[in-house]
């Protein structure tokens, strides 16, 4: 195989100029072309308004030594022999199992992992606490038109976890010698992605388009021989001698296991705090909070494209970092082309805010999280004035709990949530610099799903947090002409980008519990959509290579 990278050719092509393209930088015919197929397709917009779609294509020509020998004597680096890595199913192991494996969570890592499990035969179990994808729509639905929040069953849980009401973003910077990445790429086209994501540098599909991925992906597994059971939340772990016994469902019945993947997401708090009473090992670590960030998507467009509308690319999209003057990190996360603002709450009386966009990504607002990296050393105090004031006796020995970042996000989303009655605080940029209350929006209205009121933001940040912003998107106007502009708007508190916790694992997938498979973000291995998938792929691995399966 051949592979050509920098193939750059206008945006408007088609299939007959990119072959001709291919032809002439290979000095071949087009006869002598067995296969061909698009590996990467990125933007070029360094010479705005002139952009140009840039290709990286691998060729089969069965001539492949010959014409790089040809080639090399012209000194071209941009191609170049290749062998695509493809990913192989996993080996059988021989220790025999007596029980089904169960997954906790239904998020990307459970639903691959129990792919994967299903396809080797392993008929796994899927335990979920909140809806199926297309009933959970409807809870969603609901809750932003005023209705009650469902605790088990919101944006963070249920069918497809907290990255279903999301952007849908499938890029990863995971390093993938195995080609996991690309695996799990071709198992959402089988489920219904449209089969540009297998090459678009930054792939996306929506939350209209992952409702019915995730429920296809279901079914597939289903096929294969796994259960699904939702509306069934793991409340406790029997665990005799360092070894998973049991489960219990809805503080009910009880389950044996002997194999068990915790793939519970960033926001299974109750289930945290379980596991920690249960012996399970955790260790606090740093994460990032802050707001989300909206301006007009036009405004995005002129900056990435050096127009305010380019059909074929659709609604551009933006990644900012700076370093604070005091060494603090800050940064765009999980940006929404066209998007919305989210009512991303799990929890009575607490709120918190996420990023949202269709398909279509059609909205006339762009918006991104703009977030400060803090640690356990930032935050131990915060969590211990919030639980103090609840009269917690854990606020004792909160300098020795892992779940500090928890308690720390939990105070700022109880702020959050009482700024405004449970209603999204929004507030000018302007007016969050000067640190006042916004009487009135610019010309930036907000795009939101679910209630929204405008507020004083820097009532939920502690100063250190709210100086950091001001700084951090200050710095970005000089990156994007208007990002720092007084009418951008800002809205809280961003508080679930990540994990607040690890879960050590040895070299098998174990944590200090045998036969405990923590999994995908929850356990603080994977940071979206794609990279806990792929987390979800490893920990089957590893099981199918130790366990028989029950064929």
């Amino acid at each position: 195989m051949i592979r050509i990278s920098q193939v750059k050719l206008p945006l408007h092509h088609d299939t007959l100029m990119l072959e001709e393209k291919i032809c002439q930088l290979l000095k071949i015919r087009k006869e002598d072309i067995i296969s061909w197929n698009i590996v990467r397709r990125s933007v070029d917009a360094r010479k705005k308004p002139e952009l140009k779609f840039v290709y990286t294509i691998d060729v089969s020509t069965g001539k492949e030594a010959k014409i790089k020998n040809k080639i090399s004597k012209v000194h071209n680096n941009n191609i170049m022999l290749t062998k695509p890595v493809k990913y192989h199913l996993p080996d059988i192991g021989n220790k025999k199992l007596e029980h089904r494996p169960v997954i906790i969570g239904s998020g990307p890592a459970g639903l691959f992992c129990a792919w994967l499990l299903a396809k080797q035969g392993y008929a796994p179990v899927v335990l979920e606490r909140g809806q199926k994808a297309e009933e959970r729509k409807k809870q969603v639905d609901a809750f932003w038109a005023g209705g009650p929040l469902d605790k088990k069953s919101n944006v963070q849980f249920g069918e497809g976890g907290a990255g279903t009401f999301s952007d849908g973003k499938l890029n990863t910077s995971v390093k993938d010698p195995v080609g996991r990445n690309k695996k799990v790429l071709e198992l959402f086209v089988e489920a219904g992605a449209p089969e540009q994501i297998l090459y678009d540098q930054k792939p996306h599909l929506g939350t209209d388009l992952l409702i019915t991925i995730i429920s296809n992906l279901r079914k597939q597994i289903q096929n294969l021989g796994g259960t699904f059971h939702f509306e069934s939340q793991v409340t406790d772990f029997l665990i005799e001698e360092d070894k998973i016994k049991k489960i219990q469902i809805n503080h009910k019945e009880w389950m044996d296991t002997e194999v068990l993947v915790p793939a519970i997401g960033h926001s299974a708090r109750d289930t945290f705090l379980k596991m920690k009473e249960c012996g399970i090992h955790m260790e606090a670590k740093s994460f990032a909070v802050g707001v989300r960030i909206e301006h007009p998507q036009k405004m995005i467009n002129l900056s990435q494209y050096g127009a305010e509308n380019v059909d074929i690319l659709g609604a551009a999209n933006y990644k900012l970092t700076h370093q604070l003057s005091n060494g603090r990190g800050i940064y765009s996360f999980c940006m929404c082309p066209g998007g919305y603002v989210v009512n991303a709450s799990s929890e009575e009386n607490h709120l918190a805010v996420n990023g949202m966009s269709y398909h279509l990504r059609d909205s006339r607002n762009a918006n991104s999280a703009m977030i400060v990296t803090v640690s356990p050393e930032d935050y131990v105090g915060l969590a211990k004035r919030y639980l103090e004031a609840d009269k917690d006796e854990k606020a004792i020995m909160i300098e020795k709990d892992p779940l500090a970042g928890m308690y720390f996000q939990r105070s700022l989303e109880r702020a959050a949530y009482k700024a405004n009655n449970g209603k999204i605080p929004v507030q000018t940029f302007g007016d969050f610099c000067l640190g006042q209350e916004t009487r009135a929006f610019g010309e930036v209205e907000p795009c939101m799903k679910g209630a929204y009121e405008m507020s004083d933001l820097r009532q939920i940040f502690p100063e250190f947090l709210s100086e950091a912003l001001v700084e951090g998107i200050s710095s970005c106007g000089k990156k994007i002409r208007g990002f720092d502009r007084k009418d951008a708007l800002l809205s809280g508190v961003e508080s679930r980008t990540s994990s607040p916790v690890k879960i050590p694992r040895n070299e098998e997938g174990l944590c200090n519990i045998s036969g405990i498979y923590p999994c995908g973000e929850g356990a603080g291995y994977a940071g979206g959509i794609t990279s806990a998938a792929m987390d979800g792929l490893r920990v089957a691995e590893a099981i199918c290579e130790k366990y028989m399966n029950l064929r």
